[in-house]
């Protein structure tokens, strides 16, 4: 049975008509404003921060956040002021604050895991609280059981690292020194976190200084109205150009994540129920989803607690899966998910004890797995809803590195969060190589080999990778890295056995794989979730991510489109032939690759028509799944 999570902080306005009667023009100048301000935020930490994870992999994000603790900036998404709110009254927070916390189950859903460290600084207007700046981000190490604080098979939070309920960091601009030696003190890079800290804290204090000027110049009420008219003004656009996409009746869909670094691979259910209500509903036009059946928590670190808050954090992190719906790609691009899409979504969660509603102290370091997973159930789930005008599955985050002495014997940890090819659309091929995180990039070879005891032999496009489809999905990566000491290699990563789905026609993408030594006497495959795998100088270590699924049947791909990615070497031509029926003449080492036209058709003729179900899981599926093909919700 569902139920609705509740929330101290139901979504409100700030004025009584909702920012109606406020100047356009002056609209435009605040949001340009908070979109100026997020950014110099953002800015401050890359140049300022220490930790590779933060400063050159950029894995971290700033947000603004009005008094009534509603997001406003629509870039990215962010963590929750709601849990500072709760355990310290506003009334009471002093101009030089700054708010602390990463403890997962005290941050309302806005915290994954430990190694996400947030800090929150009050704005101060006309002597009262009217904003908060917040930055959070993904640090080296919190301390736990293993470097880099995510243990794969954790079975307690406790076994994480060092976990922080809010408390004040700086109090009226005098930081609480005995709180940062604690904290340092226990993580294993103690001085990048120390740095980081400074930096995200001295962005975020720069930050209100400002955002209290907008105020100073326009006056809290003015502001505050326009305030409302940007989040109003969401509600509204949503409501007309993607609800209205969106045709009323009721949709269920599932995906899965495949291990949890405990039990056997398995199927961990993530299942959502789709309603779109009509106009007349006593509860208003809305989309409502039910993550009943949802599987049960897991004794490893996939879970996520989503369910605090009215799941306030996961309707805006699940939204930009909503902008597909748009018009033209160019209109996606324009679309903000700020605080205005919440009362445009209810979700219902099952009971406590499941992979979205843990119970502490359930571990959740690799959280990723379940909330990616979300994102692609939510797109299967519209998908068949709007007769597959979605994009394909992709996965585009994992967290691969390597640890150990360097050559002068000094402790290291080096980790890297590399994307992988989003999946194919209606309209166009996927991306390659992209990040979940925007902004997020994979670490520069020069950096890494200056600083780490390795070589990077090279960095490309995972041949083949992309799913197949009149659309193919985008490419992952292929990354060689050669040891010049012994060390460990460590992976947190999902999609190995089950891939990135193709959709109305496509096939899957590849899924992830680690080799240690590929072709070499010692050649061993790694386990996606990995703590501490044993590398030793000289030895190569190969490392694939995933391709995005593909969309629509690879035989109505155009045949030039095949001889172009097989010259941009994208697509092998083997797989030209085998996955899309295209027979090729020539070579790419003559510069006369072409198609035999006739070849080709006859070849494609040839080929049964694209199987019934409306998804494509990929042979992994079967592995896990007693040998079918296909779940029971993949037909349309």
């Amino acid at each position: 049975m569902s139920r609705r999570a509740p929330t101290q902080f139901p979504f409100g306005f700030l004025t009584d008509d909702r920012g109606a009667s406020a100047d356009p023009v002056l609209v435009e100048i605040v949001q340009g404003s908070l979109a100026s301000v997020e950014m110099e935020v953002e800015t401050a930490i890359a140049r300022t921060s220490r930790s590779p994870m933060i400063r050159d992999a950029h894995d971290f994000r700033a947000g603004i956040h009005d008094r009534l603790l509603r997001k406003l900036t629509g870039r990215s998404y962010s963590a929750l002021v709601h849990p500072i709110a709760r355990d310290f009254p506003i009334e009471d927070m002093q101009p030089g604050d700054v708010f602390f916390h990463n403890d997962v189950y005290r941050s309302e859903g806005g915290i994954g895991h430990l190694p996400d460290l947030c800090v929150t600084v009050p704005v101060f207007g006309e002597g009262a609280v009217v904003s908060f700046v917040q930055a959070f981000g993904h640090h080296d190490d919190i301390g736990g059981a293993v470097p880099g604080s995510m243990p794969s098979n954790a079975t307690s939070v406790f076994e994480e690292g060092l976990m922080v309920p809010p408390i004040k960091l700086w109090d009226a601009g005098v930081p609480n020194r005995a709180a940062l030696a604690i904290m340092t003190r226990n993580s294993r890079m103690p001085e990048s976190l120390s740095a980081d800290l400074d930096a995200e804290c001295s962005a975020c204090l720069m930050g209100a200084r400002r955002l209290g000027e907008l105020f100073d110049r326009y006056g809290v009420a003015t502001v505050e109205s326009c305030f409302d008219a940007i989040i109003d003004r969401t509600t509204t656009t949503y409501r007309r150009e993607i609800l209205s996409q969106i045709p009323v009746g009721s949709w269920t869909w599932e995906d899965y994540a495949e291990h949890d670094g405990v039990d056997e691979p398995m199927l961990h259910t993530q299942r959502i129920t789709l309603t779109r209500t009509d106009v007349d509903d006593p509860d208003g036009e809305r989309l409502i989803l039910d993550f009943d059946g949802t599987g049960p928590q897991a004794k490893g670190p996939i879970n996520h607690c989503g369910d605090y808050s009215d799941g306030v954090f996961l309707k805006k992190w699940l939204a930009p899966i909503l902008r597909n719906l748009a018009d033209s790609p160019e209109r996606m691009a324009e679309l903000d998910v700020n605080e205005g899409i919440v009362p445009l979504i209810e979700m219902r969660f099952p009971e406590p004890g499941t992979l979205l509603t843990p119970v502490f102290p359930a571990p959740t370091n690799a959280r990723t797995f379940v909330i990616l997973r979300l994102l692609g159930v939510l797109a299967g789930v519209v998908a068949k809803a709007v007769d597959g005008r979605m994009p394909a599955d992709q996965e585009t985050i994992r967290y691969t590195g390597v640890y150990g002495e360097d050559l002068d014997g000094r402790p290291y940890l080096m980790r890297e969060v590399l994307g992988g090819g989003s999946g194919g659309r209606y309209y166009a091929d996927g991306e390659d190589t992209i990040h979940v995180v925007p902004d997020s990039r994979n670490l520069p070879t020069e950096f890494t080999e200056a600083r780490f005891p390795f070589r990077v032999e090279s960095l490309s496009l995972a041949v083949d990778s992309g799913g197949a489809g009149k659309y193919r999905g985008g490419l992952g990566y292929e990354k060689h890295i050669r040891m010049l000491k012994d060390g460990h290699f460590m992976s947190i990563a999902d999609r190995s056995i089950l891939a990135c789905w193709g959709v109305r026609g496509g096939l899957a993408g590849q899924p992830f794989q680690v080799v240690i030594d590929p072709g070499g006497p010692e050649e061993r495959e790694v386990d996606a979730l990995a703590d501490a795998e044993p590398i030793r100088a000289g030895e190569v270590v190969r490392i694939r991510t995933t391709g995005g699924g593909g969309w629509g049947d690879p035989r109505e791909r155009d045949p030039a489109l095949v001889v172009r990615d097989v010259v941009w070497r994208k697509v092998s031509p083997a797989a030209a032939l085998a996955s899309y029926g295209v027979v090729l003449t020539g070579s790419v080492d003559t510069d006369d690759l072409s198609y035999d036209a006739a070849a080709t058709a006859a070849e494609r003729a040839g080929r049964p028509a694209a199987a019934s179900a409306f998804f494509d899981r990929g042979p992994g599926y079967a592995r896990l799944a007693g040998g079918a093909t296909h779940a029971e919700v993949d037909a349309r």
